[in-house]
């Protein structure tokens, strides 16, 4: 591994500290809030609201994310044309997509009797349906920043894209907080949230073209035999996003209709809090996984083994460091954060911070399969996966209640730890011996007498 890729990556880690930084003060910052000017219900009605719309993200991000994938790889190879290609048919291709899903979820949600289908208290069909078209409005225009961060990546400068991607969630953040404060119910406050994500869209738009000179957004390089090589794979892609809003938003609505929406504020919450242990799974998993496109498109498999193992290595020992301080102090500062309102429960934060912990152990290991479009069969094991776990959780939580759902959650976790490590060993050319030595081997250098040594160095240098 070379001083540039070194520097990408610790450059990369630290904005990635500031993009989960940034959503976990969102977090921190949004439930006292809406506790305090909304109440409980209204509340989890919120939650099962910005659920749904979720699941439009499974339509086209798969061809965003696909084509960032790829155009890193060409980047690397130096086919900086086909790049180009790559980006505006893709671009066209989210265009249209976003025009006929967007009709037919307008059409379904004006049709059907979204609140009483949702099983939501408080709010009348007409504010349901309103703030739907526009928090699905939102979750479509997101489709096109993925691929307008897709370029910063494939020029390798991908922790610029993660800054201001962080930078803009946070203003989209504020303007959404204010209509709560002043009163306004969850209509308006989608309307002002849909409206400030799609203007940062637009000037995300102008930023790349600036920062990007050979980046256009005509169609001279478009072409449909591009479109029809990457539809497969951009396809399964939608398999993860799915996978996850089955897993966080299917959760949360088999828990409303088994335990009703006062159910789903508890459940919800321990889960936020829960998930602070991901947070810095995340963080390593965004860091490496441009490198690890950019690696296997310049054909270095040695850089390709080194990073899969080093990343799973410091994802596992971060997760683990994090779940104790959370199981530590999770408790006490759910009680806090939610003003006396949601019961501290340890033995559902045990439960569900086990979940992450199993999550950890596959999800990092996925990312070089992801990484360079070879995740079809991942996709659909983790699609149906997480399916069949929804129904589980649905059981479970009317039989055991919120420990039940809990526990019902690590079934799609185990699944996928069975699939993914051996799938990601194959690709990277490495062996369970290998591996298991990388990850079970602390480097000396980074040992704390090693980093004590060093510290002490420093402050001798000083004086």
């Amino acid at each position: 591994m070379d001083e540039h890729v070194r520097k990408r990556l610790l450059v990369g880690f630290l904005t990635n500290i500031v993009s989960k930084a940034s959503g976990t003060l969102i977090q921190l910052v949004q439930v006292p809030v809406m506790f305090h000017y909304w109440g409980q219900t209204m509340f989890g009605v919120w939650a099962i609201l910005t659920g749904l719309p979720a699941y439009l993200s499974f339509s086209n991000t798969g061809f965003g994310t696909v084509a960032g994938n790829e155009m890193t790889m060409r980047m690397a190879r130096g086919e900086q044309d086909e790049a180009l290609g790559v980006f505006q048919s893709c671009w066209w291709l989210i265009s249209l997509m976003m025009g006929c899903i967007g009709v037919v979820f307008c059409v379904a949600i004006w049709l059907l009797p979204m609140a009483h289908l949702l099983n939501l208290d408080g709010i009348s069909e007409h504010d349901t349906s309103w703030a739907l078209f526009w928090l699905g409005l939102s979750m479509l225009f997101n489709q096109l920043e993925t691929l307008l961060q897709a370029s910063y990546r494939c020029i390798a400068r991908y922790s610029y894209g993660n800054f201001l991607k962080s930078m803009f969630t946070i203003i989209a953040f504020a303007i959404q907080i204010a209509p709560i404060v002043m009163g306004y119910g969850p209509r308006t406050v989608a309307m002002v949230f849909a409206l400030a994500n799609i203007s940062i869209t637009l000037i995300l738009c102008v930023l790349v073209k600036r920062d990007i000179p050979w980046i256009s957004y005509g169609w001279n390089h478009a072409s449909f035999a591009e479109i029809k090589r990457l539809t497969r794979p951009s396809i399964a892609f939608m398999g993860f996003p799915l996978g996850q809003s089955l897993n966080l938003q299917g959760s949360q609505m088999a828990v409303n209709y088994a335990l009703g929406p006062g159910a789903v504020a508890v459940f919800s919450t321990g889960r936020t809090v829960s998930r602070l242990a991901l947070q810095a799974v995340e963080m390593v998993k965004n860091t490496v996984w441009p490198e690890l496109s950019i690696a296997f498109g310049s054909g270095n498999w040695e850089l390709v083994r080194t990073l899969h193992r080093r990343a799973c290595q410091i994802a596992l020992f971060f997760s683990l460091a994090v779940m104790v301080v959370v199981a530590a102090l999770g408790p006490p500062f759910l009680h806090h954060w939610t003003m006396g309102k949601v019961p501290a429960d340890m033995k559902l934060i045990g439960l569900l911070l086990l979940v992450v912990v199993l999550y950890s152990l596959w999800s990092t290991s996925a990312t070089l399969v992801s990484a360079i479009n070879m995740h079809e069969r991942l996709a659909t094991v983790y699609t149906v996966a997480t399916g069949c776990t929804v129904l589980v959780t649905y059981a479970c939580a009317r039989h055991f209640g919120l420990y039940g759902a809990a526990a019902s959650l690590m079934l799609a976790e185990l699944v996928m730890d069975v699939y993914v490590l051996p799938a990601s060993l194959k690709i990277s050319h490495d062996t369970w011996p290998g591996f298991l030595r990388a990850v079970l081997h602390w480097p000396e250098s980074l040992r704390p007498a090693a980093l004590l040594r060093r510290l002490r160095g420093a402050g001798a240098a000083a004086e």
